[in-house]
């Protein structure tokens, strides 16, 4: 199958999964989730033979690019092996992780080793303090450790993620391009999702779009334009003053990307989430375990969900809760 090709209602083509491994963490990010969070049983959530094989179904469909979430994947027993199954099925172009960067120390070599292509890597504050305040549990300096590691191990277009929130970090923006020029790394810079209820901050008033972020870092720096791509949502613009780095803009408030979306997520307890703001899904947890041993019929149930696919999200800014899940729960 290896000419297959996945396609929405609106003749989009889905070639991009988002693969959750675990919904735990060990931050508790204040844009992500709850501090005081309830987790899945583990006969919820699914095995990594099941993982292994929703990924080797989607790129018998024409998935040429899995990227493994949370949670933080990295606190899941048994990724490293996982990871290596996923790398070597055929057909598949990159295989990638979102990652807090906590683990990585350790596991940077080995998933270099295993064949993960890229790491997205969030760090939204260079200052410890700050960095624990909106992590609740991080500590910065492993985290650096972390960046370091992915580095020494091999990785190159590395990214760093922010999520840029005015009044809490939105005056580190240019420290932390300079600390992705530093190290030779991209960086992207997220608007937050209303994903949860939160009651630590106002998303409302917290708000800060990819547009100020721009026009922030072009305070200091020279923003050219380009039509770089990793396949994703990101939108990139070069840097005159350091052309091995990029900076990359997640708009999903500003400047809507939903058009073009060729992403699906899946979260650890085997709902396939059709888009990220809106909460179309089918269960692929009960195609697994009603009918083992039998690719096609998860294939099959893989062919018909793609016709829930909406056009877009409807995020607004504002404190009404719009889709219950947490950032954690979703697939990163």
């Amino acid at each position: 199958m290896a000419d297959s090709v996945l396609l929405d209602r609106f003749a989009r083509k889905v070639d991009y999964l988002r693969l959750s491994v675990t919904d735990r963490c060990d931050f508790r990010c204040v844009y992500c989730m709850a501090e005081d969070m309830t987790f899945l049983p583990r006969q919820q959530i699914l095995s990594l033979e099941e993982i292994f094989q929703v990924a080797q179904s989607f790129v018998a469909l024409g998935t040429r690019k899995i990227r493994l979430t949370g949670g933080e994947p990295l606190v899941r027993s048994g990724i490293v092996g996982l990871c290596e199954n996923i790398a070597a099925l055929p057909g598949l172009r990159e295989l990638c992780m979102t990652t807090n960067g906590s683990q990585l120390g350790k596991l940077a070599g080995p998933l270099f080793k295993a064949g993960v292509k890229r790491l997205n890597i969030s760090l939204d504050s260079l200052d410890p303090q700050r960095f624990r305040e909106l992590t609740r549990t991080g500590d910065l300096q492993q985290v650096i450790d972390g960046i370091d590691a992915a580095i020494a191990a091999g990785f190159v277009h590395t990214k760093l993620n922010c999520v840029v929130m005015q009044g809490r970090n939105d005056h580190e923006i240019n420290d932390l391009v300079a600390f992705a020029i530093e190290r030779g790394l991209d960086i992207t810079f997220i608007e937050e999702m209303p994903l949860g209820s939160i009651s630590e901050h106002s998303r409302k008033e917290s708000f800060f779009s990819s547009d100020q972020v721009r026009a922030r870092i072009a305070e200091r720096y020279t923003l050219l334009s380009s039509t770089d791509s990793t396949n994703g949502p990101s939108r990139y613009w070069r840097i005159a003053e350091a052309p091995h780095s990029r900076i990359g803009f997640i708009s999903p408030h500003s400047h809507n990307f939903c058009a073009t979306c060729n992403r699906v997520r899946m979260t650890v307890e085997g709902r396939l989430l059709l888009c990220l703001g809106n909460e179309h899904s089918a269960d692929l947890k009960a195609v697994l375990r009603d009918n083992p041993g039998q690719p096609q019929m998860l294939e099959d149930a893989i062919v018909k969900a793609m016709q829930l696919k909406p056009w877009s999200h409807d995020f607004r800014i504002d404190d009404d809760v719009q889709v219950v899940r947490f950032m954690n729960m979703t697939g990163g």
